[in-house]
């Protein structure tokens, strides 16, 4: 997919860079922010970077001026979103062109937006989308790797159309001949790279569920709180009997008052 150094006339070198530019400066500002309030992250950061650095360097000759290869971007745009995954496609093809001499500086514009800005939001509108539909999470991650990687490619042949046109048929000739030389390759490439990336993921899966969690590729399980039974309430504790009444006791009869005392028959000292 490498645009080969000092392949592209200057204007569209340029202007492929003029595009580019927005959505890297939009990236490193996402990344920085990512990485402030999680450093947590920069460990899967890195590995996503190393992913793509590897994936993409593995070239198979292709269109004159190009190759083909995996470019590894599914994977970083599913964990981090486009935005990020641009700033870290960006520092790959910067590595490879000055280390490898894969893509090149003049042609690092086109090269950028193709791999690191088109394939990243294709391949992750794909993956939401599947997932919006309830599809299982590998097969989300095996259709977003693989479509990053074809639309790549498709871009590509757009820049090179652009760039030379058909003689006799102009830009849809030549798109029909870019994209038909590089479907031979890429499509068996993408196909591998939706597989491994799929892999990759299971790993992640058994290694850092926590982060995944945190980024929102897995979903946290709520547990369902358990509700306590009532408990079955008690019966009514039998009333008790009412205590028969005690019989109204005789009221005292007022204090000072003396009863009549009867005559005795006889009294002492009556006279007749």
């Amino acid at each position: 997919m490498h645009i080969a150094e000092g392949f592209l006339p200057p204007a569209h070198a340029i202007a492929w860079g003029v595009a580019s530019a927005p959505f890297v400066v939009h990236g490193v500002r996402s990344l920085t922010r990512e990485v402030k309030e999680h450093p947590e992250s920069t460990l899967l950061l890195g590995a996503s970077g190393a992913f793509t650095f590897v994936l993409s360097a593995l070239k198979i000759p292709s269109v004159t001026g190009s190759c083909s290869h995996p470019t590894g971007t599914g994977l970083g745009a599913i964990l981090f979103r486009p935005p990020i995954m641009t700033v870290l496609g960006t520092i790959t093809l910067l590595f490879q062109a000055l280390l490898l001499a894969h893509g090149g500086l003049t042609t690092l514009g086109a090269n950028v937006f193709s791999m690191a800005i088109v394939g990243p939001w294709a391949g992750y509108a794909v993956y939401r989308l599947l997932k919006r539909y309830d599809v299982p999470l590998m097969v989300a991650v095996f259709f977003g790797a693989f479509v990053a990687d074809l639309s790549t490619y498709c871009v590509t042949s757009v820049q090179l159309a652009l760039a030379f046109p058909d003689p006799s048929s102009g830009f849809l000739g030549a798109l029909g001949k870019f994209g038909g030389i590089f479907a031979v390759t890429q499509i068996p490439l993408a196909v591998s790279e939706g597989l491994l990336t799929v892999l990759v993921m299971r790993l992640l899966v058994q290694s850092s569920k926590g982060e995944l969690t945190r980024l929102g590729v897995l979903l946290q399980r709520k547990q369902p709180t358990v509700t306590a039974e009532p408990t079955e309430s008690t019966e009514p504790t039998e009333s008790t009997e009412p205590t028969e009444s005690t019989e109204p006791t005789e009221s005292a009869e007022p204090k000072g008052s003396t009863k009549p005392t009867k005559p005795t028959e006889t009294q002492t000292g009556a006279s007749a």
